[in-house]
């Protein structure tokens, strides 16, 4: 059985962090988030909104299919 999408959304967003050599608090400010509820998106215990996922995308610069085709 595959892994929930929040799981996998989350592990994506982390690799694109990493590579970006930034701390899960820089993300969530670039993304416009608090910090808390960006470290529950990453562990996939947040069931995100479109709108937080657009943040996300613009936060992390990245496109939304750049970030969907991670998952």
């Amino acid at each position: 059985m595959p892994l929930d999408i929040r799981i996998r959304f989350g592990r994506a967003i982390r690799r694109v962090r990493e590579a970006q050599k930034i701390n899960q608090e820089e993300a969530a400010e670039r993304c416009g988030l608090h910090r808390t509820y960006y470290s529950g998106v990453e562990r996939g215990i947040r069931n995100v909104s479109l709108v937080n996922i657009e943040k996300i995308a613009k936060g992390l610069r990245k496109s939304l299919p750049e970030l969907f085709g991670r998952i």
